[in-house]
């Protein structure tokens, strides 16, 4: 049996969480996973209870109900949302329907490995721009945007945090235009920002070679049940909706999306705890020696340490604490660790192990 060269040489791409590690302690207080510092909105829990019945039903395929849902959300028509089993999906997707050898794909590192992991299954050709502050490099960047090919761009990037404004996007999606060349904005994490809103959504009226990515795993605390979607003009949303695989998300899946997006004061809660938190945690890491916070705008911090990545990491986890050992990202060493702005009890522990780190 022959198998396709691209998935012989396909290597998983490593993440955080609890199953990152061997043998997960039930207590794990767990840094590593960048998702929202609140749990569940409670009209999820509640309205997942009264739809217990449905699991032996099969799920609306074409997801109507959570897209209808998402279309009073977003304010962009039903027909330009595709619902993914988390974003992840979504990305491999998108690369297998509009990538292929002969297109040049445009990634600054570091970021989220999926875009690289799914471009090379689509036998993409992959062109690396390292830079930890997108924005002051941007006049270089964009010169390197290649023609009828595709830029990723995550916003706010992960793992860095940095968050690029709505002004300085419209100039590689301008461009890219120009030279017709699709632009992957990766939102995961823009509605976890506080006091701000560079989200571009609106934007996917003006330009058919853009396309948007959501998380609500990230942003509603829903990373047990997998749920993303994607934006973008109809031609790119058909297209995608028919290469998703049938019942691609499942039916408890879907009534979870739609009450989250009914919880209208949980974002505005997380956001003020994130930014509280978030500057808490940046002060008082600060103040020990051997760590040096990036300026993060999002709900997680990358720090720079003087001790190696993996070494924190194993101290951290005799004290039940995972964090997130950066060194698997690209365009970062192993001097460097990822951190998720949690609640303040539990940052506090946080902030006390690494301060008895030895």
């Amino acid at each position: 049996m022959k198998i396709n060269k691209a998935v012989v040489s396909h290597k998983p791409v490593s993440h955080g969480g609890p199953y990152s590690i061997k043998k997960p302690p039930s207590d794990l207080l767990d840094f590593s996973s960048n998702i929202s510092p609140l749990s569940a909105p409670p009209m999820v829990r509640r309205f997942l209870k009264r739809k217990l019945d449905s699991i032996s039903e099969y799920p609306d395929s074409a997801s109507i109900n959570l897209r209808r849902a998402l279309k009073w959300y977003t304010k962009v028509p039903s027909d330009q949302i595709v619902i993914g089993n988390g974003a992840t999906e979504i990305i491999y997707n998108f690369c297998q329907a509009f990538l292929n050898k002969k297109t040049s794909v445009l990634i600054p590192i570091p970021t989220f490995g999926e875009y690289e992991a799914a471009a090379k299954l689509a036998g993409s050709k992959i062109l690396f721009f390292k830079t930890m502050n997108l924005a002051n490099d941007l006049d270089d960047f964009i010169q390197k945007i290649p023609k009828n090919g595709c830029v990723f761009v995550c916003n706010p990037n992960n793992p860095t945090g940095e968050l690029l404004s709505k002004g300085k996007l419209l100039k590689i999606i301008q461009t890219s235009k120009k030279k017709s060349t699709i632009v992957f904005v990766d939102e995961s994490f823009i509605e976890l920002v506080p006091d701000s809103n560079e989200s571009i959504i609106k934007q996917v009226k003006k330009f058919p070679n853009l396309f948007i990515l959501r998380s609500m795993t990230k942003s509603f605390g829903l990373a047990g049940i997998r749920i993303g979607y994607g934006i973008a003009s109809k031609s790119i949303i058909f297209t995608l909706n028919k290469l998703k695989i049938p019942w691609n998300v499942s039916g408890l899946a879907q009534y979870a999306g739609g009450a989250a997006l009914c919880s209208t004061s949980y974002l505005d809660k997380t956001k003020k705890i994130i930014k509280k938190e978030s500057q808490y945690l940046k002060n008082s890491i600060a103040k020990i020696d051997g760590f040096e916070c990036h300026n993060a705008a999002a709900n997680f911090i990358l720090i720079k340490t003087k001790q190696k990545s993996k070494i924190i990491q194993k101290k951290l986890l005799k004290k039940k604490i995972l964090i997130r050992d950066a060194s698997t990202f690209r365009g970062l060493n192993n001097n460097y660790i990822r951190i998720a702005v949690k609640t303040r009890k539990e940052n506090q522990k946080l902030v006390k192990a690494l301060m008895n780190l030895k």
